[in-house]
Parts: structure tokens; C-alpha cells; sequence
């Protein structure tokens, strides 16, 4: 799906589920990392996390877009926007919006690729980058360090 097919799905939904024009600007953003979507207060705009419609499917995406609308649509209408008021809470339960996105499945964690090792003290260091042993002692007993 495009930045252009999520704009026009985003103003089918708004005009469907809250009888309402959306007239700004919907796009995906794949820096969001934890969370589903976000609606930017200065802007209007909606961005929305492209791995819930890769990960977990057209259903989950329309239940985050229809979260963002809600804000977007009492946020406009200068009523209670944020997730802790009552107007929100009410407007998502009446057009079935996501309380919350599913968590985005994470690549597995890069386990650490350099260890090293104090030549006095034993202490280990492990470290996803190399480091330059020329510049840097222990930090327990100031010893000289080497790579394993």
C-alpha cells in the first residue's frame, strides 16, 4: 500500500465511521517503532506505522486509524483528545477503534559481536562495537585491555 492508497483510506474511513471530513495529510512513517500511529497536534497529519498493516493485517490497520481520527476529529472540535479523557474513550467504543496497536514483532536483538577482556583483572567487556584499545584502560583496575 501507498502513502496515496492510505490517504484515500483514511478519508473513506473518516467519512464512514465519523461523518466527517479529513483534510490533511496521512502517510506512513516507518521510524515509529513502538507504537501503531501517532496524530501530530501542530500539523493534523497521521502517521502510521507500516508493520501494522505487513505484520498483522488490513483489520489492525483500520483499528489504528480509526484511534488517530479520534484524536484528530475532538481535537478540532476542542473536546477531550487525550487517551485519559472521557470524550475519547467514548468515541472509540462507538465507532470500534484500538485502545491500544499490537506490539511490533522486533527482529531478533544482535547479540554482542566483540568481547574483551582486562589483562590484570579478568574483568569482561562485551560491546556490539569495536573499541580503540589505545585509548581505553579497565575501568575497574585501569589494566590494559585486549579482544578475545
Amino acid at each position: 500500500m501507498t502513502d496515496l492508497e492510505l490517504q484515500r483510506l483514511v478519508m473513506a474511513i473518516s467519512e464512514q465511521a465519523f461523518r466527517q471530513p479529513f483534510r490533511h495529510r496521512a502517510y506512513f512513517n516507518a521510524r515509529l517503532r513502538s507504537t501503531g500511529g501517532r496524530y501530530q497536534l501542530e500539523s493534523h497529519s497521521i502517521d502510521i506505522n507500516p508493520k501494522m498493516l505487513t505484520d498483522f493485517g488490513k483489520a489492525t490497520l483500520i483499528g489504528v486509524i480509526k484511534h488517530e481520527l479520534c484524536h484528530y476529529h475532538l481535537h478540532l472540535a476542542h473536546r477531550g483528545y487525550r487517551h485519559r479523557d472521557a470524550d475519547f474513550k467514548q468515541l472509540l467504543a462507538q465507532v470500534g477503534g484500538s485502545r491500544y496497536a499490537p506490539a511490533p514483532k522486533h527482529p531478533a536483538k544482535q547479540a554482542y559481536r566483540y568481547t574483551y577482556v582486562c589483562q590484570n583483572c579478568g574483568q569482561v567487556y562485551r560491546r556490539k562495537r569495536r573499541m580503540d584499545l589505545t585509548r581505553y584502560t579497565c575501568g575497574r583496575c585501569r589494566g590494559p585491555i585486549k579482544l578475545v
